[in-house]
């Protein structure tokens, strides 16, 4: 099965050779140092907490998780659906967001999708198999590729940091087309996994920076 993925040990070594061939991301190096190597487990733990950071901050989304995390001590499938829909609500999951959890905790119960086996597929066959759960779309789907698989190739054009942080640094409009951005982040290819790295990173600095 094709695909492509990067190690802690290629880091670095990457964002260099992005650098090498882009000024803006030599910039980003420049006054920021490189970006951490952010990565989660390959686990039910890790889907859930992706899907609590579905268009809201990460700082509620973790926040939830924690409050999850304190009520039931391992977050399993089995336990997940053990919770009634109000001790969900108790640790600050919406209506929707506990569907979601519900959903994906039973299709792994049901071996509908085996989390291990995603580890030997290619990005496209994962995108189809995940697109079939309830509440699980391109930009939950590029999260995991990017954090828990370490595939080389993703720009998640459904982030919003990533995306205004693109923006930002090529100094594009705010009204810029999702084509446009997509043809501006096709330039990092085979790479436009360790980019959108250095363009979080880039936006994180500058934020902590206001």
């Amino acid at each position: 099965m094709e695909f492509s993925q990067f190690t802690p040990s290629e880091f670095r070594s990457l964002c260099d050779s992005l650098a090498a061939k882009d000024q803006d991301i030599k910039n980003i190096l420049d006054q920021y140092d490189y970006p951490p190597f952010w990565s989660r487990p390959n686990t039910f733990e890790t889907l859930v907490h992706i899907i609590l950071e579905q268009q809201v901050s990460i700082t509620s989304a973790l926040a939830a998780l924690n409050k999850l995390r304190a009520y039931v001590g391992e977050i399993t499938p089995e336990r997940i659906l053990s919770l009634s829909d109000e001790e969900l609500r108790a640790c600050y999951f919406s209506r929707q967001k506990t569907a979601y959890v519900k959903h994906l905790a039973q299709a792994l119960l049901d071996k509908q999708i085996d989390l291990q086996l995603l580890e030997t597929q290619s990005d496209e066959t994962i995108r189809t198999i995940l697109s079939q759960l309830k509440g699980i779309g391109n930009w939950t789907i590029d999260i995991y590729l990017i954090f828990v698989l370490k595939r080389s190739d993703i720009f998640p054009i459904g982030d919003l940091a990533a995306v205004n942080a693109l923006k930002q640094l090529k100094n594009m409009p705010k009204e810029t087309s999702r084509e446009i951005l997509i043809e501006k982040a096709a330039n990092w290819q085979p790479f436009r996994t360790v980019a959108t790295m250095l363009l979080w990173h880039y936006y994180l600095s500058l934020r902590a920076k206001k």
